[in-house]
């Protein structure tokens, strides 16, 4: 119930800072909830308050450290200081959702940012396999060198 209330003040009525009122009062009755915990990272992380929000990501991960939004939300925190971590982080999404065409775009940005471009290659290719329609997302120095996947055809080349 109070979870439906939280996200009702930020759907509704844009009120984080109630929002975040109401996962702390959540945290109080029960400490071990890791969508409170996530969430609060979310708050903290759009508040750009960085350090809040890891310590949020990372009391969920212990909850669950398999719980794969907030390790693609502490990869997303971690990047332009952490790129390795942040590479890790992303690689366990990956080994518990092969489908998660995000999290292979967002390790070839890293792996690009960080010349080591024959890996980031390969990223952004199973990127593709898996969503073709992140095509737009890979930069396009890239885009040439990998095949489009033949599935993905000329659907949305509208752009």
């Amino acid at each position: 119930m109070l979870l439906q209330t939280a996200m009702l003040q930020l759907q509704k009525f844009n009120d984080s800072q109630g929002a975040a009122r109401t996962y702390r009062r959540i945290l109080k009755l029960d400490p071990g909830n890791k969508i409170a915990w996530y969430n609060l990272g979310v708050l903290a992380q759009q508040a750009d308050k960085k350090a809040d929000a890891r310590e949020a990501y990372d009391k969920a991960l212990k909850i669950d450290p398999n719980y794969e939004s907030a390790l693609f939300n502490e990869a997303l925190l971690l990047r332009p200081s952490e790129p390795d971590r942040a590479i890790g982080l992303l690689k366990r999404v990956v080994a518990f959702d092969p489908k998660a065409g995000t999290a292979y775009l967002q390790m070839g940005h890293i792996l690009a940012e960080n010349h080591r471009n024959d890996e980031a290659e390969n990223e952004f290719r199973r990127a593709l396999e898996t969503d073709p329609s992140l095509r737009s997302e890979v930069p396009e120095r890239f885009r040439d060198s990998i095949s489009p996947s033949p599935a993905s055809g000329q659907e949305g080349s509208t752009r």
